[in-house]
This record gives structure tokens, C-alpha cells and sequence, in this order.
């Protein structure tokens, strides 16, 4: 029976179809406008698009789903990046045991950020950005954010560490600002002493 339930989960991954989106290069300028904000109820074609852009990011951080299909690994997506100008971004963390812990984020607004700055130590990426990037960008170590869910009920979370850098960095995306514009190109790791690695 185990062997049967282990074989059914092999299928269901060789199975599974890669969602079907764009994502837009940095070279579009729609990534440098800023987004408006979102209505309620959500529309069920944003939804669909949030759930499949979440699939998306999960696939795409399966080494063997990533491989066969070319998919560069990425945690978090702005629908400005699909060509959307609404604020509202999902993001696919991967905890320990290989599940994701989903968020969808609508019209977010930060109301508290640490004085602790940290930086990714091998840098940012993004997956706008197909090039190689050198240089840190500072982040705030935890935020505490303000959002809506799809119905237009308030939330209120606070994350820290990777899930406050994927955050703080899909929030620049609705405001028409990509990691890159953070970098100093005369001295691209300004500051570094300042912060603490990540």
C-alpha cells in the first residue's frame, strides 16, 4: 500500500501542468509604474491567477520540475510582473518538510519595521531580472504588515528574516521599484558593516 500511495505521488507530480503565465522582463516599463489598489470582492480571474502563479512558484523550487521545465526558483510574484497593475502579490515559502506555507496579499501596507537591517548574502534575485546582479539591498530584519484577503476583510501579520526580504520585495513591485534600483552602482555593497547577513 505504501509503495502504491508512493508511486500515486510520483504520478501526480509527472502529471502535474505548469501553470500558464507570462512573467514580464525588467525591460518593460509597466514594471517601473506604480499599482493601484485592489477592489472587493476579488474578481475570480485575479483569484485563479493567484492560485496558479502560487502552483507556479512551488513547481518552480521542485529541483526536478524546475529542471525539466527550465524554471528558474522564485518564492514570491507581484501581478505586476504578469502585467497586472493591481497591489496585490502571492508568495510560496518552503518550510523544512518540503510544504509551502501560502500567502496572498492584497493591498498591503507596512505600519511597523525593525531598526535592524539585514541583507541576502548571495543577493537578491528576481524573476524579472535574467541577468547576474551584484550588490546587497537593505531590508528591514521584521515588518508587521497590513493586508486584505480576497473578500476585503483586514489582516495583520508580522514576518521576520527571509519571509520580511520576500515581502518588503514584492511590495517595492507595486511600487514600480525592482531590487536593482536599490543597488548603489558606484559601490554596490554600501553599508554592508551596517547590516547583518541573511
Amino acid at each position: 500500500m505504501h509503495f502504491l500511495s508512493f508511486f500515486g505521488t510520483i504520478l501526480a507530480v509527472m502529471q502535474m501542468k505548469l501553470p500558464n503565465i507570462k512573467i514580464l522582463d525588467e525591460k518593460h516599463k509597466i514594471l517601473h509604474q506604480k499599482s493601484s489598489e485592489a477592489t472587493f470582492p476579488v474578481s475570480k480571474e485575479d483569484r485563479r491567477l493567484a492560485e496558479d502563479t502560487i502552483k507556479y512558484l512551488e513547481m518552480s523550487q521542485d529541483e526536478d520540475i524546475a529542471q525539466k521545465y527550465n524554471l528558474r526558483a522564485g518564492m514570491g510574484m507581484a501581478f505586476v510582473q504578469l502585467g497586472k497593475l493591481k497591489r496585490i502579490f502571492v508568495i510560496a515559502n518552503e518550510r523544512e518538510d518540503h510544504t509551502f506555507e501560502e500567502y496572498i496579499i492584497i493591498n498591503p501596507k507596512i505600519i511597523s519595521k525593525s531598526e535592524e537591517l539585514i541583507y541576502v548574502g548571495e543577493g537578491e534575485g528576481c524573476l524579472s531580472v535574467n541577468r547576474p546582479v551584484e550588490g546587497i539591498v537593505p531590508r528591514h530584519a521584521r515588518i508587521t504588515v497590513e493586508y486584505y484577503d480576497y473578500e476585503g476583510n483586514k489582516q495583520t501579520i508580522r514576518v521576520r528574516e527571509d519571509l520580511a526580504v520576500a515581502f518588503q520585495h514584492e511590495i517595492d513591485h507595486l511600487d514600480g521599484i525592482l531590487f536593482t534600483d536599490k543597488i548603489d552602482p558606484k559601490n554596490p555593497y554600501k553599508n554592508k558593516e551596517k547590516m547583518r547577513e541573511i
